[in-house]
This record gives structure tokens, C-alpha cells and sequence, in this order.
């Protein structure tokens, strides 16, 4: 392994106090960070860090190290920046996304930039398990919401948010809930109790986002599967409106209690993890994110139509 993989890993190390934390940021195991450290401070002549049970310290000769190499990984991405888009960029961007945000405004998105940069590998992954946004080496993650995770970097692109609704066939048969308290007397979708959005947010009198948890008989992972029941009349749903704009512009679903609904707007980010060591081709696709999305959002078009 060269000394430019040893300082980012010392690095990462570093920055992330803790051997196992770097170790799932890039995409190795504990025991090769450790080794690989180790051989660093092997061939330094020096201890780079105090070892404790959960934790790891810089020593003075640690910090000096840190310093210096922080000033040659940043050299050297500069050096790659200079020549990113031509036929040195061999490189693969590793991104993950939400399943239904991936599907619906980012892969064509990605296809455009795949365009511009045609020496770019790039893998997506759709997931949506709570585990760490960037395990197992992801460059980039994009997140609907607000990031909880003080340690990584989230710009803003754009923003949706969500909407309580149901299909006209399963308000013909069982009836418009007028308030939010009505949902108990109704059949709700909802996701699995282990993604947030399992718990909904709706508008109080004396609050604007007030948590309200519902009862669900039919649960699902997948947003995806969960507007297909929704418009095969099998209950009423709290879906992201990049997913339904067109269906309640088209009157497949209809919107409830609007005075009730949250208006807050979730912002859309890319999830990455420091500006000081963004490499070439994250802070390529960082930047076309910037100025790619237009402002209001095209899927808010079916707010202004005629209400039917």
C-alpha cells in the first residue's frame, strides 16, 4: 500500500478518533486500519496515536504528522482536480440514495452528469436501512431531511415535503377524514417501525409540526410499495411529494385535511464527508448538484393547479 493511501487512512483515523469509525468510513476492516497504522509508525520511528478501549489520541508527533499530511493529500487532490475531466479521471463515484428519490429525480440526473464526465465510474445504491449514510466506502449519500450527524457535511439542493393522502375510490367507500384525529378511525400505510418517517408530522392550532403516530394494519419498507396501495385504494398514506406530484396533479390521489398538513419543506442534501479532503470527483458531482435543481422545484407545479 503507497504512502498516499497510509496518510489518508492515518488520516481519516484521526479525524475520526476512532479506528473502527475510519474503518467503515473507507471501506476496510478495523484490523486493517490498525495494521496499517501501525506499519506507518513502524516506518516513522514514532507513535502517532495513544491507544484506549473505545478511542484513539494524537501524540505530539501525531498531531506534527497530521498537519503534514493533510497539506500533501490536499496537493495531490489539487493535482487531480486540474486534470479531473480528461483522461486521468479513473475513478469511481460510490453514491447512496433513498430509494424513491434515487428512482425518481436522480438517476436521470446522474445520466447527465455521467455525460460530462465519460472517465467517471459510478455506482448507486439504493438503500434505505438506517446503518452510517457513508458505510462501506460510499463517497456521497443523499438525504431527505435534516442530518443528524454533526461529523459529516450536508449541502442543500433542493427540498420536498410530505403529504397525508389517500386514493378517491378509498374516500368514496370509507369516507374524508376532516382533522388528523380521524386517521384512528381509518386504515393507514405506513413504513416499518425502523425508518423515521414511520412517525408523521401534522399542523396543530398552537403548533406547526406536531408527531403524530398512527396505527398501520398494512406496513412496508418502500415507498414505492407503499403508493401503489395507496392508489389501489388500500388505505390512506404519508408519501414524499417528489413521488406523488403527478398523481394528485392527475387526481389519482387527493390530499387530506390540507389546513392540517405539515408545510415545513424536508431539504434534499448531498452527504459527504469534509470540505477540507473533498476528492476530484466528489466535488464534482457536489457542484453539479449545486446548480442543477431550479428554484421552486418542478414537482411543486401541481400545487398551483385548480383544486378539484
Amino acid at each position: 500500500m503507497n504512502r498516499y493511501v497510509e496518510m489518508q487512512v492515518f488520516v481519516r483515523a484521526a479525524e475520526d478518533g476512532s479506528f473502527s469509525a475510519a474503518a467503515r468510513n473507507l471501506g476496510l476492516t478495523p484490523s486493517a486500519v490498525s495494521k496499517l497504522i501501525a506499519r506507518t509508525e513502524d516506518r516513522l520511528g514514532v507513535l502517532l496515536f495513544r491507544r484506549s478501549h473505545r478511542t484513539v489520541q494524537l501524540t505530539q508527533e501525531g498531531e506534527s504528522f497530521y498537519h503534514a499530511a493533510q497539506a500533501a493529500i490536499e496537493a495531490v487532490e489539487t493535482a487531480d482536480a486540474a486534470v479531473f475531466s480528461g483522461s486521468a479521471a479513473q475513478q469511481t463515484l460510490r453514491i447512496r440514495s433513498m430509494p424513491i428519490v434515487g428512482q425518481t429525480i436522480l438517476a436521470a440526473k446522474i445520466a447527465e452528469f455521467a455525460r460530462q464526465h465519460p472517465n467517471l465510474g459510478i455506482e448507486l445504491q439504493l438503500r434505505i436501512d438506517p446503518s452510517h449514510l457513508l458505510d462501506d466506502g460510499m463517497d456521497v449519500a443523499i438525504y431527505v431531511g435534516h442530518q443528524k450527524d454533526s461529523s459529516l457535511i450536508a449541502m442543500p439542493f433542493s427540498s420536498t415535503r410530505w403529504i397525508i393522502c389517500a386514493s378517491p375510490a378509498y374516500l368514496a367507500e370509507h369516507g374524508s377524514p376532516a382533522h388528523p384525529d380521524d386517521l384512528a378511525q381509518h386504515s393507514c400505510l405506513n413504513f416499518i417501525s425502523s425508518i423515521s418517517a414511520n412517525t408523521w408530522t401534522v399542523r396543530a392550532d398552537d403548533d406547526p409540526a406536531k408527531p403524530l403516530v398512527v396505527k398501520s394494519r398494512i406496513l412496508a419498507n418502500q415507498a414505492s410499495v407503499l403508493i401503489e396501495f395507496a392508489r389501489a385504494g388500500l388505505g390512506i398514506a404519508r408519501l414524499i411529494e417528489v413521488q406523488i406530484a403527478d398523481d394528485l396533479a392527475q387526481g389519482r390521489l387527493v390530499e387530506l385535511f390540507p389546513d392540517h398538513q405539515c408545510h415545513d419543506e424536508d431539504p434534499i442534501s448531498v452527504v459527504y464527508q469534509s470540505r477540507r479532503h473533498l476528492s476530484s470527483r466528489v466535488r464534482a458531482f457536489v457542484d453539479f448538484l449545486r446548480t442543477s435543481f431550479p428554484d421552486p422545484p418542478p414537482w411543486q407545479y401541481w400545487r398551483n393547479l385548480p383544486k378539484r
